[in-house]
Formats: C-alpha cells, structure tokens, sequence
C-alpha cells in the first residue's frame, strides 16, 4: 500500500481549519490542524507532514517564526511549507521566502487552486530521485540529499531556498540562467513573489559562499563562476 501523503493546516480561524481540511481529506490526504506557531512545532515534529500550510498572524507564535523554527528541525528539512496569509504586501512575502517558504498564497484560499497546487509539489517531489543529487566541484560540494554545503572541508548552513538557488546555478557553472527559469525552478511557475526575491537571496549567498562565484548578467540573470 502506498503512503497516504500527510499535512499539517496553521490557523488561528477554526472555519478555515474546517475548509481546507474537509476538502484535503476528500482528496486523499491525511490531515492535522494546530491554532498557532507553538502548537504547529510540536504536532510538526511527530507528525512529520510532506506539506504545512501556514498562516502568517497568530497568537503565541506567528507563521514567520514558526517557519524558521521549522527549518532548524532536521526530520522536517524536507517538509514544504505554504503560506496561506491575507497579508499581501511585498515585505511580509519577502520575510516568509527568507524564513524558509516554499510558495506564498493570498487569502481568500480557493480550494480547488490550493488542491491542483498541492497535487503538483507532490508530483515535483516523487520526480525528485531522478535528479542530479550531489555537486563536486573541488573546494566545492553539494549534497542535495543532506541540504549541506561544503567548502574546503568547511559545513554552511543555507536556508531551503538559498540552497536550491546555489545548487541550481552551481550544477552548470558558466550557463547563464535567466531571471524566469530561475523563478520557475526554485519556487516554481505558480509562484508569485516580489521582483527582489531573487535579487535578495543572492545577496546573501555572496555573503555566505563569496562575491565572486556569482556573476550578474544584465537585463538577463545569474551565472555561478567557478575558479
């Protein structure tokens, strides 16, 4: 028998919870609620889901916290995390991208386009065995299975998404990759975030890795350099 996938629903609103978790349990999918970040991490941890579909405004703790809380906790590095937030300004997607969030989706959540998207990460993930899963670049290694960066020996810790942005760049070095198949890869094509994601999250990984193995190609995008 296969494995029934497995969610966790974040919400402080008990007619959301009744929604979502009436039309994902309809669909197939085991699922479990939890009222705020606290209780997120904890039902989290035993319950190991392959999707958290978090808000952002919660009492005790909020959706950004918990996310970061989240990624620190080993067995749920692989968990995908959606935001499911009324908040809908640039800088609230931009700290929940930062915090480790796979997708960002406005309220009020339509539950058919919530299913199809749900329905695709899965897909994206059962496909994830067939790809490139280690980079050896010398002083350089990236062990995709393990989410650890390697350089001289040295572990660097990245964030979810900084270290698909990294591996990506890092698994053609010299190829140009455009601003949109970079969007399309990294948080995919039905994802919507503000035109500094990308911008920001390089940044920061010129901070961690080094300026130099990042060139800027204007008006197009980015290329990993090797030296």
């Amino acid at each position: 028998m296969s494995k029934i996938p497995k969610i966790l629903i974040v919400d402080d609103d008990p007619d959301i919870i009744e929604i979502l978790r009436y039309n994902l349990s309809l669909a197939g999918y085991e699922v479990k609620a939890a009222s705020n970040g606290k209780e997120a991490i904890k039902k989290a941890k035993i319950f190991i889901p392959e999707i958290i579909l978090l808000d952002v405004m919660m009492p005790e703790m909020d959706g950004i916290e918990a996310c970061r809380l989240i990624r620190e906790i080993p067995s749920l590095k692989n968990s995908r995390i959606i935001f499911l937030s009324a908040r809908n300004e640039d800088y609230t997607q931009l700290s929940a991208f930062d915090a480790g969030a796979d997708d960002y989706i406005s309220k009020p959540v339509k539950p058919k386009i919530l299913l199809k998207k749900i329905s695709s990460i899965f897909k994206r993930i059962h496909k994830k065995d067939n790809k490139i899963q280690l980079i050896d670049l010398g002083e350089i290694k990236i062990d995709r299975n393990k989410y650890l960066v390697f350089i001289n020996k040295n572990e660097i810790q990245l964030p979810k998404k900084e270290f698909e942005l990294f591996f990506l760049l890092a698994s053609k070095p010299g190829n140009v990759f455009s601003r949109d198949e970079i969007m399309n890869k990294v948080w995919g094509s039905d994802v919507i975030v503000g035109d500094r994601t990308i911008d920001v999250h390089i940044r920061k990984l010129r901070e961690k890795i080094g300026d130099l193995y990042f060139k800027t190609v204007k008006g197009i995008g980015y290329k990993f350099n090797q030296y």
